[in-house]
């Protein structure tokens, strides 16, 4: 074993395998978005928000290519930190890796007050009528993880691969019958009488709305410490979990489109999904909705708090926060301490209100940080050092990544103005840290 691979496998137990790998960034992306952007997109662009999902995918796929590579010569936690700081410089990578922290913070918060209100809907179709509190049922799973995510990553890979799979299987189950019947299969066919009845300007606008949901492939490269045999998995992780979702959401998209008009879909609005289940399946098919809303909640607040996790943990080591947040345990080999600084964060937003406002910050910041990593690629590009040396290498290594900046940049400028102040807001937070406190 060379002394870089033994260098790769220092510390942090290497025991996710690709199906787990996949799963945190297939879980990441997948969460509440499915469930809410469909019929808000649909409002907007009729049938034709189906190309914006496409764009929207399409970028993801650029920025996961430029990621894959990258995560190949870097495999170690920390993920887009580790990309900028060994380009740019520890200043750089302190605002992205202070960024990436944050945004998975805010993305969590969302995720597990979404699963709150979830949980409330099912306990409400089961027939329980009774108050429950929703910052109460919000406190149990974030428990739940964290102590999963202290016993162990193996554990936690299972755990996200089985609410994955399910989520999966529910969600094609359901779409896939949609889908035979809006084709006429099963019944009289119907499809779209016009594509984009409102032009094909709000395609674009709306991809901006609709990118988040593409948010969290990234946070595959941020575990890369803790994934087995990563030059080979890493590559094939980031770009199939991009994939696997395109064709999810195109296949939502497209059944939501086709089975509701577009007064209907802006009736509805992101109870527009639940509407579909109920036309398709009856009274009983919005209780499968929430099962999946569940779960889809559920596994991207995982897969966010052990990706916001590893980013504590890679500032740790490298001394931008305390360096005691970067100890282990040793019997689980898990960072402990970095896993309790991102899960009590999570905990005091909950008692915040405007959690969706969170969630486009996170957004933001989650773009600032695709644009780091794909100016990273085009610096070792063309700088050729010789500490750079990826096992997997992409095609047009100088055109990809100019593409996905300009793609990012248009869907950052397409944003609510007020989101983008609050991620300026904290970018510059992080580089006032480095300076008066770092420098001291």
């Amino acid at each position: 074993m060379s002394s870089k691979e033994q260098l790769e496998n220092k510390g942090l137990k290497r025991s996710m395998g690709i199906g787990a790998a996949t799963s945190v960034g297939v879980g990441t992306m997948v969460g509440a978005g499915i469930f809410v952007f469909p019929g808000i997109a649909g409002a907007q662009a009729g049938a034709a928000a189906i190309l914006s999902f496409a764009i929207g995918g399409l970028i993801a796929l650029l920025v996961a290519l430029c990621t894959s590579e990258l995560a190949t010569a870097m495999p170690s936690s920390g993920g887009a930190y580790v990309f900028v700081s060994r380009s740019f410089g520890s200043l750089w990578g302190a605002l992205i890796g202070i960024s990436q922290w944050l945004g998975l913070v805010f993305a969590a918060a969302f995720y597990i007050m979404g699963f709150s209100d979830y949980f409330k809907r099912f306990l409400s179709n089961i027939g329980y009528d009774g108050t429950t509190d929703t910052i109460l049922i919000a406190l149990i799973p974030v428990l739940v993880l964290f102590f999963l995510n202290v016993v162990g990553t193996k554990k936690v890979g299972s755990f996200q691969n089985a609410m994955v799979t399910l989520l999966a299987v529910l969600l094609f189950a359901v779409f896939f019958y949609g889908l035979f019947e809006v084709l006429g299969f099963f019944g009289q066919k119907n499809l779209y009488r016009e594509f984009a009845p409102k032009g094909l300007e709000p395609i674009f606008s709306t991809t901006g709305l609709i990118f988040t949901s593409y948010l969290g492939f990234v946070q595959i490269a941020t575990i890369g410490g803790d994934i087995k045999n990563p030059r080979k998995n890493l590559p094939i992780a980031l770009l199939s979990s991009v994939g696997i979702v395109l064709i999810m959401y195109i296949l939502v998209v497209f059944v939501t489109t086709a089975v509701l008009t577009v007064e209907e879909l802006r009736q509805y609005g992101q109870l527009a999904i639940a509407e579909v289940a109920r036309k398709l399946l009856g009274d009983n098919g919005p209780i499968f909705v929430i099962i999946a809303g569940l779960l889809a909640t559920l596994s991207s607040a995982n897969a966010s708090i052990i990706s916001a996790s590893r980013s504590v943990y890679a500032l740790a080591k490298n001394e931008l926060i305390p360096k005691k947040l970067a100890r282990l345990n040793k019997r689980f080999k898990t960072p402990h301490y970095a896993l309790l600084f991102a899960v009590l964060p999570i905990v005091a937003m909950l008692f915040l209100e405007d959690l969706e406002l969170f969630a486009e910050v996170a957004s933001f910041l989650h773009l600032v940080i695709y644009v780091a990593v794909c100016a990273s690629l085009l610096y070792f590009t063309k700088c050729k050092r010789d500490d750079y040396q990826p096992s997997f290498t992409i095609p047009l290594r100088r055109v990809i990544p100019v593409l996905a900046i300009a793609g990012c940049l248009l869907v950052a400028m397409s944003m609510n103005r007020m989101s983008i102040i609050i991620g300026v807001v904290i970018c510059a937070i992080a580089l006032v840290y480095y300076f008066f406190f770092k420098r001291s």
